[in-house]
């Protein structure tokens, strides 16, 4: 294949992955959810592995640490998210949901499962199977050294 096609479909990549990101991020805001698609992203992580450090969730996430300390912030203003210093640590936090996070998380879920449907949309089971065959051969082809 020519070096051309290659830099098509990476263009395709990530105009499919930002339009992913800007339909959910409008889904949101038509919902009046209450928070991002990056908050909500956040959100889930602490939903399911609760007491982690910065750090970690910063890494489950995705987002570098500066990304994730402002998103926290906020979440922390909204009352969805707590955070302490860690105790074998004093220059690390612990964060965790609050009672009213889990009552977000409890109550978006269904409606965040809804949206991210409307991508799969009119593809069956073996086209998702070669889209994540090819996906995670992109990903471990661009995997970091004890980075990522």
């Amino acid at each position: 294949m020519h070096k051309d096609t290659f830099n098509r479909y990476s263009l395709l990549l990530d105009c499919t992955a930002r339009r992913v990101k800007q339909y959910a991020q409008s889904q949101f805001n038509l919902g009046n959810y209450g928070v991002t698609v990056d908050q909500w992203a956040v959100l889930k992580n602490l939903n399911k592995a609760e007491n982690v450090s910065q750090k970690e969730l910063a890494k489950l996430c995705g987002k570098d640490q500066p990304t994730l300390t402002r998103i926290i912030d906020l979440l922390v203003k909204k009352g969805f998210v707590e955070r302490t210093i860690h105790e074998n640590d004093r220059r690390s936090f612990i964060v965790q949901l609050s009672e009213k996070g889990h009552e977000k998380v409890a109550q978006l879920e269904p409606n965040v499962r809804e949206i991210r449907m409307k991508a799969w949309e009119n593809l069956n089971e073996n086209d998702f199977e070669h889209l994540q065959r090819i996906l995670n051969t992109i990903y471990k082809n661009l995997e970091l050294q004890n980075n990522d």
